[in-house]
């Protein structure tokens, strides 16, 4: 299983391994904070953080299939794989937001005083650092391995670390005003939030499985690299670009002269093919030549999203 890492970081499923393990601490001290005050604010936040754990297991199981080499059944790779683990995060998302809201629901209308506000808040503050830590490393670690799985680890936590900086300054004005209600109020808000981000997720996800196109922002220097490296040639069109993973696939039409060399016009692709995999990364290119009779009305580009 080769991952192509680069020095001094270690390989995805290495990543992910580390985000479990940490994750369990974290939700070590969460749920002891949610015992001691009692807080349904804390609880919900103490629910992501299982969350997290299965999010975190099943980007381990989806990393270690998307690094597996091509095969036979699989020729283009299994980097697809990192997307089902981000659709499972999303999924698993949702589910803890309606528990939320139904633990909330009830209490939002039976306020309880919250008790060792102080204490609790302590240790919830000490998860949420580590947690801010650890969700800056996977994104770190994601743009070294454009691994989706990553990404979505990494933006799911931080996201988790603000909800929790909310939760703690919510809970503590509950505590000085006397304001009880303002606990199951704060976690119904943690539930839209976190139904937000999954279905954020969820959408991001699909695309990758329906090979949307890459944005605008990354085409734009595909755009660039064919028009700059083509010269010889006659025109391109027809491009077409997706991405799988941490995969980045570019197709094309080239047109040259009918009487151009094979190797002349095997060299023009070579150069485009080499600076394009320099800018992307991990991309497969694959450019179709044609003779100058199939030279396209609209120039040198046709849009692909058209």
């Amino acid at each position: 299983m080769t991952t192509n890492q680069t020095p001094n970081t270690l390989s995805p499923s290495s990543v992910a391994l580390l985000s479990l393990i940490i994750g369990c601490l974290v939700l070590g001290f969460k749920w002891l904070a949610y015992w001691l005050t009692g807080s349904v604010a804390l609880y919900s936040d103490a629910l992501e953080s299982f969350v997290n754990i299965a999010a975190a297991l099943v980007a381990l199981l989806a990393l270690r299939v998307a690094y597996n080499p091509p095969d036979k059944n699989h020729p283009y790779g299994h980097t697809k794989a990192e997307y089902f683990s981000a659709i499972v995060e999303g999924v698993l998302i949702l589910i803890a937001a309606v528990l939320i809201i139904m633990e909330a629901w009830e209490r939002l209308f039976s306020p309880v005083a919250l008790t060792e506000v102080g204490i609790g808040a302590s240790v919830s503050l000490i998860a949420s650092v580590i947690n801010g830590l650890l969700a800056t490393y996977l994104i770190w670690q994601s743009r070294q391995h454009y691994s989706p799985a990553l990404r979505a680890d990494g933006l799911h936590i931080l996201s988790d670390v603000i909800t929790s900086v909310g939760v703690l300054l919510g809970i503590g004005l509950a505590w000085l005003t006397g304001w009880w209600w303002l606990d199951p109020l704060l976690a119904i808000l943690v539930a839209l939030n976190i139904i937000w981000m999954g279905s954020h997720l969820l959408q991001h996800s699909v695309g990758g499985l329906m090979d949307e196109s890459m944005s605008d922002n990354e085409l734009q220097p595909v755009y660039d690299i064919i028009r700059t490296e083509m010269r010889g040639a006659i025109q391109a069109h027809q491009i077409r670009t997706r991405r799988a993973g941490r995969l980045s696939f570019v197709e094309f039409h080239l047109v040259v002269a009918a009487n151009m060399p094979v190797q002349e016009a095997h060299s023009i692709c070579e150069r485009i093919e080499q600076a394009l995999k320099q800018a992307l990364h991990h991309a497969i290119i694959t450019i179709h030549v044609e003779p100058e009779s199939e030279l396209e009305k609209t120039g040198f580009i046709v849009n692909p999203k058209i």
